[in-house]
């Protein structure tokens, strides 16, 4: 039969990936001392938000795009939230001459 349709992907597989994925980040975010580190696994958190988003969204409402929509407006948040981190690294690191998290004292009296 080759016009035997594909078995669909469940929901807990997109579901599992995406804990793994933020799992992944929050480890990475808790566990890292290098500043970049730190905005790779933020935006490793955002990923995983934006398949659960984009899951949700076809398993539950086929028809519309809401998990879509908000998806958009997370990776538009994602880029932003890059832009404006790596601009503060470039600061720092021209200052501080190293993005240690461990060495940023500058809020402290």
């Amino acid at each position: 039969m080759l016009n035997s349709p594909i078995d669909p992907i469940p929901l807990q597989a997109y579901l599992t990936l995406a804990s793994l994925l933020f799992c992944i980040g929050v480890w990475g975010l808790i566990n890292s001392r290098n500043a970049v580190r730190v905005l790779m696994s933020i935006e490793l958190m955002l990923n995983a938000v934006n398949i659960n988003l984009m899951a949700f969204s076809s398993f539950l409402d086929g028809d519309l795009i809401r998990g879509q929509v908000f998806a958009v407006f997370v990776i538009t948040v994602a880029a932003a939230e890059a832009a404006v981190g790596l601009a503060i690294l470039l600061s720092l690191y021209r200052n501080m001459i190293t993005v240690d998290m461990e060495s940023f004292n500058l809020l402290r009296w």
